[in-house]
């Protein structure tokens, strides 16, 4: 294997035996303490699909949200229900996450049988790689396998630490995939390649217009986030969501864009809320200078139509970010627009995860596009040129 080369199902013998399996499974619950969301949960079954064909008996670990300690609100109980419901598997939940008892759990799996950990952030030691949790992870099987893109941007016991402890180990299918659509869309994209980058604050996305702005044929911005680059421009914002410490990011990033010549689009008009809530006024500006009282909740249609257009014509689309405050309907038309023209685009199109996962699934669109990460801050991380802790540990 190339130095830097992240191991893969392909370059590891893991044919009947027991596997650690690092899962994504935070999935969102209801009041009544059901799924409301599996795609995490459907992400990880080719990875597990393949191990349990290969004979290998099936260790799982996987954090749900962030607890202070044990806390039953917090168990995986529900994650474990519906990957059974989903592939008809027996699946047994541990009463713990590591020790003596959940060892012999462990031990005393056959081939093709499934238990998964209680929450490892139960643990204190979890999110701070503490050594000895690692080892009591490696413990509990004889190979690892990180199928958790979602924390691949975390150093914990249970995606780094433990690979210390088992041998061979790594990436499972889905991380493998995240890892190389994402490097490709930056090293080697289809053309043109058009970056759509929206949201709430420039400084949350800095990295990544940085990275576009070096590669991608156009970036379009949306969100909150234009306002700090019309302000600069000498632009009204209004009432805005317009943070003091984006406008020099924000300067800068213009000066970057018509020194390199890049192209950067920004709203050329908005609709207007007179507060943030589904009941408020709205009002349609045709321009981008908001008056006093008023605050910019999406781009207008105008903007849609023009962004639509790039977008249609792209080899390739990145799209991070909603073009507004989509989660009150009076003001998610311009992300549905998106949404639709990054749908029926026929290049290859990557969507991060987060919010523009979010929006794609309540338009209906979540099967229409070539990959959904199921990462938020690892998705942003690999775009802006970081190491992921959770690869490089994989990596030879």
């Amino acid at each position: 294997m190339p130095p830097g080369h992240m191991r893969t199902l392909d370059d590891i013998d893991v044919e009947g035996r027991r596997v650690f399996v690092r899962v994504d499974f935070n999935v969102p619950l209801d009041a009544a303490q059901q799924v409301t969301d599996d795609a995490r949960i459907r992400a990880a079954l080719p990875t597990l699909e393949r191990l349990r064909d290969a004979g290998c008996s099936l260790v799982l670990a996987a954090h749900l949200g962030r607890p202070k300690g044990w806390d039953p609100a917090f168990s995986l109980r529900p994650a474990a229900d519906r990957l059974a419901e989903l592939t008809g598997w027996d699946v047994t939940l541990a009463p713990a996450v590591v020790g003596e008892q959940v060892e012999g759990f462990a031990h005393n799996l056959e081939s093709g049988d499934v238990l998964m950990l209680e929450n490892v952030r139960f643990e204190p030691g979890e999110t701070k790689n503490d050594p000895v949790l690692a080892a009591a992870y490696g413990r509990l099987a004889e190979a690892f396998v990180d199928d958790a893109f979602g924390v691949a941007h975390r150093a914990h016991a249970s995606n780094v630490g433990i690979v210390q402890h088992l041998s061979p180990s790594a990436a499972g299918l889905l991380l493998e995939r995240e890892v190389e659509t994402i490097t490709g869309i930056l090293s080697d994209p289809p053309r043109p390649l058009v970056a759509i980058v929206g949201g709430a604050k420039v400084t949350d996305k800095i990295g990544v217009l940085d990275a576009f702005l070096r590669v991608a044929d156009a970036v379009l911005i949306g969100g909150a986030m234009c306002f700090p680059f019309l302000r600069v421009q000498g632009h009204a914002v209004g009432a805005s969501l317009c943070a003091e410490e984006d406008l020099e990011p924000a300067r800068r990033v213009l000066a970057d864009a018509a020194e390199r010549g890049s192209r950067l689009l920004l709203p050329v008009d908005l609709v207007l809320g007179d507060r943030f809530a589904v009941e408020a006024e709205r009002r349609a500006l045709d321009g981008v200078d908001v008056p006093d009282g008023w605050m910019g909740l999406d781009v207008g249609p105008r903007t849609a139509e023009a962004y639509a257009r790039e977008i249609a014509v792209a080899g390739s689309v990145f799209w991070n970010g909603p073009m507004g405050a989509f989660e009150l309907e009076p003001f998610a038309a311009g992300t549905r627009a998106v949404a639709e023209a990054v749908a029926a685009c026929p290049g290859t199109t990557v969507v991060g995860g987060g919010d523009s996962a979010a929006a794609l699934k309540a338009f209906g669109l979540e099967n229409r596009v070539t990959h959904l990460s199921t990462g938020g801050g690892a998705t942003l991380e690999l775009v802006e040129g970081r190491t992921l802790p959770g690869v490089e540990a994989l990596s030879t």
